[in-house]
């Protein structure tokens, strides 16, 4: 019988100290988030520095106390694992010299984890994976379908060219006057609307995976501000709802086609816009037509934590991966297989 394996997580990319215990790639035994959503809201947006600064006055609080949550010492862990890239590099650097001193002063192997392999296998946490899979991940920063034929292995098949979806709402909500992180507020609206404006699809070149939102977000914001212009006053609910189809409209519609053509047995969502109820329900509906097995994590595992961290460190160290003390931050880090 193979040993208990326990991973420690460590996740600072941008706005989220996180620190997390996993078993086995599985079972989640702590997971403990510092949210720092407050400090940047009257910015409207993540501040690098700030966001920095919090990570430091946070970063062996949230490490302690994911030990003391799991009634663990740090005798008790295989290794630890920490978000490599990308993300905000001062952000990033926080996290890896924190993971790199517990690791060093604790006698640990070091994992370095890609942030968006990390929101992949927030879904290890919840059910099996069965590949080949897609992935469908959309968060503040990204928006790429990914192909996973066996555990570690990663093919991205589309990414978006421009605005990721989450700065798309982000922006959009801007411009409504909703307060940040702007996602969530655009979702309410868009539920609780009874009416659509129509807004474009970006589809792009026949057959492309790729996505471009940066159009729909000019198209809706010019919207807004010429009614203004004109003294007329739009309906917030009727907007965000047309704005919120067009984006799931496109996202349903080319993660469909894409599982058809490679034949995946599991389709997966993942990363901070995997929240939003009216995607949920879309690709829920969409996939249960198709006879084809969707998941989505529970909200808590869709934004940034360190558990998902965990569960991709448990992967890649399974697989013989180790880092070393000359890892640095590395903001543009590409996606690349372990197996």
């Amino acid at each position: 019988m193979m040993k208990d394996q326990y991973i420690l997580g460590i996740e600072t990319s941008c706005d989220e100290t996180a620190a997390s215990i996993v078993k086995n790639g599985q079972e989640i035994i702590s997971n403990v988030v510092a949210s720092q959503i407050e400090s940047h809201k009257r910015f409207g947006g993540v501040v690098p520095e700030i966001a920095s600064r919090h990570h430091v006055e946070q970063i062996t609080i949230v490490i302690e106390e994911a030990l003391k949550q799991a009634g663990m010492t740090p005798q008790d862990l295989d290794a630890v694992a920490v978000t490599e890239g990308p993300g905000l590099v001062g952000a990033l650097l926080i996290g890896i010299n924190a993971a790199k001193a517990f690791a060093f002063a604790n006698g640990l192997p070091l994992v370095g984890v890609h942030h968006i392999a990390g929101h992949i296998y927030a879904n290890a946490l919840v059910q099996k994976m069965e590949f080949p899979l897609l992935a469908l991940v959309v968060s503040g920063g990204h928006t790429e379908l990914v192909l996973m034929k066996d555990d570690g292995l990663f093919e991205l098949i589309g990414e978006t060219r421009d605005d990721a979806a989450g700065e798309a709402y982000d922006k959009v909500a801007r411009v409504l006057n909703l307060p940040y992180p702007g996602g969530p507020h655009i979702d309410k609206l868009a539920n609780e609307s009874d009416e659509a404006l129509q807004f474009p699809r970006a589809w792009l070149e026949e057959g492309s995976y790729d996505f471009s939102f940066s159009g729909l977000k000019s198209a809706v914001i010019n919207y807004q501000h010429n009614a203004e212009q004109r003294g007329e006053k739009v309906n917030p609910n009727h907007l965000a709802a047309g704005f919120q189809q067009s984006v799931v409209e496109v996202l349903t519609t080319k993660t469909i086609r894409a599982a058809r053509e490679f034949k995946v047995k599991q389709v997966i969502a993942a990363g901070g816009v995997a929240a939003n109820k009216g995607l949920r329900t879309s690709l829920e509906e969409a996939f249960t037509k198709e006879n084809i097995s969707f998941y989505v994590p529970p909200i808590k595992l869709c934004t940034d934590n360190a558990a998902m961290i965990a569960a991709a460190g448990n992967s890649k160290f399974s697989a013989g991966h180790r880092g070393n003390m000359s890892m640095n931050g590395r903001p543009g880090l590409e996606l690349d297989s372990w197996n």
